[in-house]
């Protein structure tokens, strides 16, 4: 009766061991996944079906980048894009079109109005001192439009921010990253 009593606490706590392990996985994946420097969003339009589309074509006209900047974006978008599924051609069922485009950020940083303080602690007397500092940088966004071949209508859009445009090395590891955040929410789960 005890070893089997002995069997049974080893089993139980194998079992929330790995209950324990499982939860601490799935908190740690979830807190990386939400991380993220960027800002991405989607739309798509309710009466597209995404099924049907297997070929695509890009369209630069609007892609204002420099050409090494270009080519991270157009390669990061194509192999995206051949992973969901679809292949580049001549008579496509999609147009996709890429912009990009930045603006100049400001960031106004001001620090607490309570500086040292002096004899009797923070209700005696006290010199309080605030200071107001800024950075301005540029941020960038790239814009994926998918439209429609056949009815030349707007059927996906998918929009990401927060590239570090006046950092050439930063930009270099974001915009692949970014491009395939973008692409994570394609085609889109219909709820």
């Amino acid at each position: 009766m005890k070893s089997l009593i002995r069997n049974y606490n080893k089993i139980n706590i194998k079992a929330m061991s790995r209950k324990y392990i499982f939860i601490l996985l799935a908190s740690a994946t979830l807190g990386l996944t939400s991380c993220s420097p960027f800002n991405v969003r989607s739309d798509y339009a309710q009466t597209a079906n995404f099924t049907n589309y297997r070929t695509y074509k890009l369209r630069i006209d609007d892609l204002k980048l420099n050409d090494i900047d270009k080519d991270r974006v157009l390669n990061e978008l194509s192999k995206q894009l051949q992973m969901k599924g679809l292949q580049s051609g001549e008579n496509p069922d999609l147009i996709i079109n890429v912009k990009a485009n930045h603006k100049k950020i400001t960031d106004i940083t001001t620090s607490s109005p309570y500086g040292a303080w002096g004899w009797g602690g923070p209700f005696g007397w006290g010199v309080g001192m605030n200071r107001t500092w800024s950075s301005n940088y540029n941020e960038g966004a790239i814009i994926v439009d998918m439209v429609d071949a056949r009815s030349n209508k707007l059927v996906w859009q998918g929009i990401g921010s927060g590239i570090s445009v006046d950092r050439p090395k930063a930009k270099q590891k974001q915009i692949p990253e970014i491009v395939a955040e973008i692409m994570n929410n394609y085609p889109p789960q219909r709820k």
